[in-house]
């Protein structure tokens, strides 16, 4: 089948930037992606493109070269799906917070409404591809609510999980380790696979194009973030102990790094990883094991999780013993909100976790972040429930300088790993806060010697 026509259910972190990059490289196919919030709608469609809702390095720049030609952005849900002929699925899914499986297993309400929406609106043959990151066996949910509509139209439905990591999304689309595409072994279900993989083709080598069953690519997906997840808490784990044995624990990931077996990525001791992928894959793959009665696998992966919330713990109590046990009424200043670099998107970020133990010690809270909203801090805090709309107001204020919200502060709590926060002049930071001054690194970004010899007593992750 020559593909002509696709959309993309879901304006989000993987559906608009994945069908801008598809849109760039096949100029000869029209791309829709289609969402029913309209004020996302309406900001990718913003006539200055630097006000689109994601932020990614190199993405407003494709977005204003494609858009308008064969790239557009809809409410019209309906239209773009009766129009396509493939149809991605790249919808929010959450772990539940009700019933069954609560608190681990995924979500897949958004997941249900999509298919079932597809299914009354479609009347041809449509390829429905999971670009969400789904638990296994979910294309055989979808395909049952999909054939069993009874108007004759046949689905094919392809697995087809992002592998992006936020803040170098762009870069992993035009230049990605692997594109893996899982379909049924029928004929269909390999036509289908060759349809999708034609499309990756107009810029991917045929190498790095990989085609599984659907299953084994449904929980690639899973075990891929599992496994970098582990390798994060790994490190932190080896952080606490470096610090109670005077070892450095930059220079342990150093010496391990350079093992051809182990390697040097994902290394980097922190105040524990964040987003929206790797807590919820690790939860989903904890409740797919359970659920299976695989208790010790289950045991084995909920422990990565475990350490990360441990981790942040030891990092804002370590912060209240180091400020003579008490931070109430102290001016903290955070420098990033962002769960990392380049991206503004702030979910499961570690200054979430961090503020809210923060402000039940009583602190008062300065976020400075270049993209991330002060509405959207709060909002943050507001979704844990931990306290009233009201009281996060009074003890969090976000200022648009980071020299604003370092003045008079007693402390900062470096929490994103923004290269610009490395080149600010701390020496000014130092003469407007109050003495002594703390630096508290939870990326391990700042030079230790530096900030020392300007007065700072610095505290960093492992050393």
């Amino acid at each position: 089948m020559s593909i002509t026509k696709i959309c993309c259910i879901g304006a989000g972190y993987v559906g608009g930037p994945t069908m801008a990059v598809i849109a760039q490289k096949c100029p000869h196919i029209q791309v829709t992606v289609v969402d029913l919030n309209e004020e996302r709608i309406a900001a990718w469609n913003d006539e200055n493109v630097d006000n689109i809702p994601i932020y990614e390095p190199g993405l407003s720049d494709i977005v204003a070269e494609a858009r308008g030609r064969n790239l557009f952005f809809s409410t019209n849900v309906e239209k773009a799906i009766d129009e396509a002929q493939i149809i991605f699925i790249s919808v929010n899914t959450p772990t539940k917070t009700y019933g069954k499986g609560k608190g681990m297993a995924a979500d897949l309400k958004y997941i249900e409404l999509c298919a079932r929406q597809i299914a009354r609106i479609a009347k041809d043959n449509k390829i429905v591809v999971e670009k969400s990151t789904l638990p296994v066996r979910t294309a055989e949910a979808i395909k049952s609510i999909l054939d069993n509509t009874g108007n004759g139209v046949q689905f094919q439905i392809l697995s087809n999980p992002e592998f992006l990591a936020e803040g170098t999304a762009v870069t992993d689309l035009l230049n990605p380790d692997r594109i893996l595409i899982g379909g049924d072994t029928s004929v269909e279900g390999q036509k289908a696979i060759q349809s999708l993989v034609d499309v990756y083709a107009n810029w991917v080598p045929a190498d790095k194009i990989l085609t599984t069953n659907v299953w084994s690519s449904e929980l690639s997906k899973l075990t891929a973030n599992a496994f970098l997840a582990q390798r994060i808490s790994s490190v932190n784990a080896m952080s606490e102990l470096c610090e109670k044995t005077g070892a450095d624990v930059n220079e342990v990931a150093r010496a391990i790094g350079m093992d051809s077996r182990i390697g040097p990525k994902f290394l980097k001791a922190s105040v524990g990883f964040g987003g929206s992928c790797f807590q919820k894959d690790i939860l989903n793959l904890v409740y797919i094991a359970k659920s299976y009665g695989l208790n010790e696998v289950a045991d084995y992966w909920e422990q990565v999780i475990i350490m990360n919330d441990h981790q942040k713990r030891r990092f804002s109590n370590k912060m209240v013993q180091t400020l003579y046990n008490t931070v109430a009424d102290k001016k903290i200043a955070f420098l990033g909100w962002a769960f990392k670099k380049d991206t503004n998107d702030t979910r499961e970020s570690a200054a979430i976790y961090i503020a809210d133990d923060l402000i039940n010690e009583q602190a008062q809270i300065a976020v400075y972040d270049p993209k991330v909203s002060s509405r959207k801090v709060l909002a943050d805090l507001d979704y844990l429930e931990t306290r009233t709309s009201e009281k996060n107001s009074a003890n969090v204020t976000s200022f648009s300088s980071p020299y604003e919200a370092c003045a008079s502060a007693h402390a900062i709590a470096v929490l994103t790993e923004w290269d610009e926060f490395i080149a600010y002049d701390w020496q000014k930071i130092y003469d407007g806060m109050q003495k002594p001054a703390f630096v508290f690194d939870g990326r391990n970004i700042l030079n230790r010697v530096a900030l020392e010899s300007i007065g700072f007593i610095y505290q960093g992750i492992g050393s």
